[in-house]
């Protein structure tokens, strides 16, 4: 008999392309806290982090500390006022619709890992049509964030997969450390906010250019928890 497989999905550089709306969102929110902006080859190495932890990380080394959670703030006053801008967009990867649907069909379990907000994924998931083929939503609002691997073991626990049938798909080092960490599979995906070489350095099991490389690295890993079930 069939035994479980588990899928969990990073989103944003993942699934959802929403490099540049993060990207401008950064950048708007340390001018508005007189920091001179943010470019994007600083703020992709923080994305999938809590957002306080990510501000942290970007903000010059004497900022104060306790203004930290009132710049992570801006960043969210930011991104609202650019959801109701014309141009705001955060579109599906070419083929992630396609390869979440087959899942789905196939009797997969899905789940997503991502450092947003509940709220956040909701909105994203709404305008795509996404929540049906989920199971499990892991987000920073129950608990601690990535590279920490509680959000991988508690959609384990919440689906009833065990390590070996759970697969964690993700853009950054922080996505497979924190597969790695769980006990999981991880695949890399190369086309969002981090580089080959970074991804890499956290040792995920491959690393995928597009969702055809991705879906035979899953299928493949669907046979073989099958064969142990």
């Amino acid at each position: 008999m069939p035994g479980l497989k588990l899928a969990v999905f990073d989103i944003d550089g993942t699934l959802v392309d929403s490099r540049q709306v993060i990207a401008r969102a950064m950048d708007r929110a340390f001018k508005a806290a007189g920091l001179g902006g943010m470019d994007y080859d600083q703020t992709r190495t923080i994305v999938g982090l809590e957002l306080t932890e990510a501000v942290l990380r970007l903000a010059p080394p004497d900022y104060p500390a306790e203004q930290i959670p009132h710049l992570a703030g801006l960043y969210k006053q930011q991104f609202v006022l650019m959801r109701e801008e014309p141009d705001f967009a955060e579109p599906l990867y070419e083929g992630a619709r396609e390869t979440v649907e087959r899942l789905a069909d196939e009797g997969w379990l899905l789940g997503v890992a991502t450092g947003k907000s509940r709220r956040g994924v909701d909105m994203v998931f709404a305008h795509h049509d996404f929540h049906k083929y989920f199971q499990t939503f892991q987000t920073v609002d129950g608990g601690v964030g990535k590279p920490h691997p509680r959000m991988v073991l508690d959609a384990m626990a919440q689906t009833g997969a065990r390590p070996e049938e759970t697969v964690m798909i993700g853009d950054t080092h922080f996505d497979m450390e924190m597969g790695r960490a769980a006990g999981a599979h991880t695949l890399g995906v190369s086309w969002g906010f981090h580089t080959v070489d970074e991804i890499e350095s956290a040792n995920p099991h491959s690393i995928h250019h597009d969702f055809a490389c991705l879906n035979r690295a899953l299928d493949a890993f669907g046979a073989r928890a099958n064969q142990e079930a």
